[in-house]
C-alpha cells in the first residue's frame, strides 16, 4: 500500500495513491485549509513563524541558548511544549481538521534535544510536579499532550516519530514514551529520507528496529524529490517489506512514477531483487 505526502491537495487524489497526508501545517507556519480527502497534518511543535513572531515561546537548554533553525542539530525552530496557550492554537487546528476529516496526523511532536526545556515555564511546572526526575516529567508532558489530541480526533491517529529506534532515544531526545503514547495512536510514520538512496542497508537496520521497539503498526516515510526512480523503487520494496504503508515525500509526480513503473515490472514479471538485501 502506497501513500503520499504533500502540500498540493490534488496530488491526495491521484488513483496511484492509497492515502494522502496534506499539510495543514508546517514547520515554517505556512497554513492551510484542511480538506476532506486527504488525512490533515499538523506540525505541533515544529514552526518557524510562531519562533519569530514570539521567541519567549522557543525552549531554551540550561544556558539560554534557544532551540532556533540558525544553531546547529536544529533544521526549524521548536516551540515549547509547556506553553498552554500554544497548545490550545494547536488544538484549534486539530478540530478544524477533524471538521473535514476524522483522521489526523500529528507531526513533530516532542522536544528539540535531551537538553530542553530549561525556560521558566518548564522550571516551574516541573518544581510543582510530583515528578522528581525531569525525564520522566517531560514524557508526561508529551504524553498527556498526545492524550489530549488523540480526545479531539474520533478517527484514526497518526504520529510521526524520529527516525531513532535505539532503546531509550526518544524518551531522552524528545520526550516521548512509546509504551505510554502508543494508546493513543493508531499507525506511527517513520521518515528514512535519503536524496538519493544508493544504498538501503541502513534504512532496513532502522525499520527492524522500529519492528523490535512498536506493538503498534508503524509505516515509512521516503523522500521523493529529484531521487532516481530505480532507487526509489528499490527503496520502496525495501521499506514496504516492514511498514504497512510507504508514503512519498513531497515529490508526487516522482512517486507516481515509480509505482507505475512497479506495477509495470509486475505484471512483466520483472524483479528488482531481494528488497532485504543490500545493494
Amino acid at each position: 500500500m502506497y501513500g503520499v505526502v504533500t502540500r498540493n491537495a490534488e496530488e491526495v487524489r491521484w488513483p496511484e495513491f492509497d492515502r494522502g497526508f496534506y499539510e495543514v501545517k508546517d514547520v515554517t507556519g505556512r497554513s492551510a485549509e484542511p480538506i476532506e480527502d486527504g488525512v490533515n497534518m499538523v506540525s505541533c511543535f515544529g514552526d518557524n513563524a510562531a519562533a519569530d513572531a514570539d521567541p519567549s515561546l522557543v525552549p531554551v537548554d540550561d544556558l539560554g541558548r534557544p532551540a532556533t533553525r540558525d544553531r546547529k542539530y536544529f533544521d526549524w525552530a521548536y516551540i515549547c511544549p509547556s506553553r498552554e496557550d500554544y497548545r490550545n492554537g494547536l488544538f484549534d487546528v486539530i478540530d478544524d481538521c477533524v471538521a473535514e476529516n476524522e483522521d489526523v496526523r500529528l507531526d513533530d511532536i516532542g522536544f528539540p534535544r535531551a537538553e530542553y526545556c530549561r525556560c521558566g515555564i518548564c522550571e516551574k511546572n516541573f518544581e510543582e510536579s510530583a515528578f522528581e526526575d525531569r525525564l520522566e516529567w517531560r514524557a508526561n508532558v508529551i504524553t498527556e499532550f498526545v492524550e489530549q489530541a488523540a480526545d479531539r480526533i474520533p478517527g484514526d491517529v497518526y504520529m510521526t516519530l524520529y527516525p531513532d529506534p535505539y532503546p531509550g532515544h526518544l524518551y531522552e531526545r524528545a520526550g516521548i514514551d512509546l509504551a505510554a503514547v502508543e494508546e493513543y495512536v493508531d499507525e506511527f510514520v517513520v521518515p528514512l529520507y535519503d536524496t538519493a538512496y544508493e544504498t538501503t542497508y541502513w534504512l532496513e537496520t532502522i525499520a527492524k528496529g522500529f519492528e523490535t521497539a512498536l506493538e503498534t503498526p508503524f509505516s515509512i516515510e521516503v523522500y521523493a524529490i529529484d531521487v532516481d526512480i530505480d532507487n526509489l523503487i528499490h527503496a520502496t520494496e525495501v521499506a514496504s517489506a516492514y511498514g504497512e504503508y510507504v508514503y512519498f515525500g513531497y515529490e508526487a509526480s516522482n512517486a507516481r512514477g515509480a509505482l507505475r513503473r512497479m506495477r509495470a515490472d509486475e505484471r512483466d514479471g520483472v524483479t528488482h531483487g531481494d528488497p532485504n538485501s543490500e545493494t
